[in-house]
């Protein structure tokens, strides 16, 4: 008996080991499994970027109007950039260079219009993500090609993109429809405008949402090009974003304007919408394998100025615990039109409460997502992937790479970083500066003149960097005409000039069917503005100076022919008869030839005010001569530009 109950003893020993052996190895395999798995599928990628959300706008940058919680806690879980700078001062443009991954002196989209295409075929963050197996999903603002052109979405790569494809059209939050794949989609209750009933935003969240719930299962790229807080600063007024200023002394005082406190509440709905995704992958589970990017777009504007706050209610490029300002703002390449918020966070992959201070621009986030998906890229890459900085030297097997140069330009603007140097040119035809940004981040001491040595090696860069500009093209434009026209809808543009308009009235006023443009010094051509409308006898039509690819600077010039030889007498002047002043003439000068090459000393100076009559400037004596230079001199409001809506000549033919 003893030794069957040490037999069956031996036995039972061995068959729970056995059964221990097979737990284990099922357990080894399945894991082994899983590791293999996951090593398969890269991680998802999540990028949401907020159309000119500043730098000092977020309260964990010290901000004390703005509320921003769920991106104060996003920079805690993660890493958080100081020199994170935009690709270009402006949206279109940055856009595309992130996308391609090329700078300003080689992207497809130099000029800020809203539609300037990409080029046919021109690889994307999306096509080379999706030819390594990714779903790519766009949900936003597009601004790299309007519809009817090369540039569209779903032509590069996105399997799905709802929103906007034009610019204009996304400055409204309550436009008749949206884009999904360049079809339109009705937005009920809606006709463009500042009210409506369904609020574009809402809908842009719902679709990228529902694209992440629907690829949970395979590796996704969801990009957030949002609109908010730019564009018409309207939210429906019960928000939940409005709960946060309930109690705040400053949103609750009545001489503040309604525009500043949306603006506010825009932001804090962007800062629930972070937290709505975050909370979405956490409960997909694919939160540990998601990777998170949450940015600016471009360098702040001081919106809402006043003679108290001269940088704007809200500080965008304020910091507003040591007072010290970056020069500039959205439009130049000055600190304060580049420098970005930007913020990562991969739990378990980057380690939280990072700061880098690594310099980096977005041509770089092209060949960071190709490394981190192990994608093929292009070899024309201007960008470097700055992975190793997120997740570190023993992640991915080698040391975060440095830039050796940063190149910009943007219209007559030009500028380089190499280090803590920066070098800028204003004009195209100006000097260049130069700024030690490690001492001097508000770039107001010019050291071109003692480090001549270092500039020179800029100047090379630049030059090197620039070649010459190739966009996309459009098939058809009346795709895009209509998205322009639905941010007000059937309403028109409440500034427009659909009302009644003042004309040039005078005895012997040429005809301006007889007065032809020879040439003109710019004109804005992306929205119609062209040299022609100041003699095409329409006081509706406008000339406008070039704005949309640079600012165009004074003297603004247009050469005239009057079809004849005339003994002049005086000029016309009609500004602008819509409400804004933009460019109107304040100070300008008329030219009589015989010749339309040579011209000698003007003929006329004339000094205008600021209405919205025709206004004469008058000859001492009557010229003759068949040509006529025509230059603004200085604007009203002192800005640079120069606009037109008629310009009359009177005179008699002569005999």
């Amino acid at each position: 008996m003893p030794l069957n109950t040490h037999c069956s003893a031996q036995r039972f020993v061995s068959v729970v080991l056995s059964c221990l052996s097979a737990i284990l190895l099922c357990v080894s395999s399945a894991k082994s499994a899983e590791q293999a798995g996951n090593a398969k599928q890269p991680p998802n990628i999540v990028y949401i970027m907020s159309d000119e959300l500043a730098y000092y706008e977020l309260s964990h940058m010290g901000n004390e109007r703005i509320h921003t919680p769920n991106i104060d806690r996003m920079a805690s879980e993660g890493i958080r950039f100081t020199q994170a700078l935009a690709a270009a001062p402006v949206c279109g443009p940055l856009r595309a260079c992130m996308m391609t991954g090329k700078h300003m002196g080689h992207c497809s989209v130099r000029d800020n219009p809203g539609g300037t295409p990409l080029r046919a075929g021109e690889a994307t963050i999306a096509s080379m993500l999706k030819d390594r197996g990714y779903a790519t999903g766009g949900y936003g603002k597009w601004g790299a090609g309007g519809r009817g052109s090369t540039g569209v979405p779903e032509d590069h790569g996105f399997d799905d993109f709802f929103g906007y494809y034009d610019q204009v059209h996304a400055h409204s939050f309550y436009p008749p429809y949206l884009v999904h794949n360049s079809k339109e989609v009705p937005l009920a209750g809606n006709d463009g405008g500042r009210s409506g009933e369904t609020y574009a935003n809402y809908e842009i969240m719902k679709r990228g949402l529902d694209f992440i719930r629907e690829n949970k299962d395979r590796p996704f790229f969801c990009y957030f090009p949002i609109t908010p807080p730019h564009g018409m600063y309207d939210i429906p007024a019960d928000d939940p974003a409005f709960d946060a200023y309930k109690d705040d002394e400053w949103f609750n005082d009545p001489k503040i304007a309604q525009d500043v406190k949306n603006y506010a509440a825009m932001v804090t709905m962007v800062d629930n919408d972070l937290q709505t995704i975050l909370d979405l992958l956490r409960d997909l589970k694919l939160e540990d394998n998601t990777i998170v990017f949450f940015t600016g777009d471009n360098g702040g504007q001081d919106r809402f100025r006043s003679n108290e706050y001269p940088r704007g209610y809200f500080g965008p490029n304020l910091n507003p615990r040591t007072g010290v300002e970056f020069r500039g703002g959205k439009g130049n390449l000055y600190e304060g039109g580049l420098r970005i918020p930007y913020l990562v966070r991969w739990p378990g992959k980057i380690k939280p409460n990072t700061v880098s201070d690594l310099l980096f621009n977005q041509v770089d986030v092209f060949p960071t997502l190709a490394e981190l998906a192990d994608a093929k890229t292009p070899k024309d890459l201007d960008g470097m992937s700055i992975l190793t900085e997120l997740v570190g030297e023993e992640a991915t097997g080698h040391k975060q790479e440095q830039h050796d140069f940063l190149y910009w330009e943007y219209g007559n603007q030009t500028a380089v970083r190499m280090g803590q140097w920066k070098a800028i040119r204003a004009r195209k035809d100006g000097e260049w500066a130069l700024y030690d940004l490690a001492s001097d981040v508000s770039e107001t001491k010019d050291l071109a003149g003692q480090h001549p040595e270092v500039l020179s090696k800029m100047i090379a860069h630049a030059d090197a960097s620039h070649e010459p500009w190739q966009a996309g093209t459009f098939f058809t434009k009346e795709l895009q005409d209509r998205d322009r026209a639905a941010k007000f809808g059937s309403k028109g543009n409440p500034n427009g000039t659909s009302g009644k308009v003042n004309t040039i009235k005078a005895k012997n006023l040429i005809p301006a069917k007889q007065i032809k443009v020879l040439r003109f010094s710019s004109q804005n051509e992306s929205n119609g503005k062209l040299a022609v409308n100041a003699v095409d006898g329409n006081p509706r039509s406008l000339w406008h100076s070039r704005f949309d690819s640079g600012v165009a600077a004074p003297p603004h010039e247009l050469v005239l022919d009057l079809g004849g030889t005339y003994d002049i007498t005086g000029f016309r002047y009609l500004a602008r008869q819509d409400n804004g002043w933009n460019g109107a003439f304040a100070k300008a000068e008329f030219t009589v030839s015989d010749s339309a090459e040579d011209f000698g000393d003007p003929t006329v100076i004339a000094e205008f005010t600021k209405t919205k009559k025709s206004q004469a400037a008058d000859c001492p004596n009557p010229v003759r001569g068949r040509y006529v230079r025509v230059r603004s001199m200085k604007e009203v409001n002192g800005s640079q530009w120069g606009s037109a809506a008629e310009i009359g000549i009177v005179g008699k033919k002569a005999k």
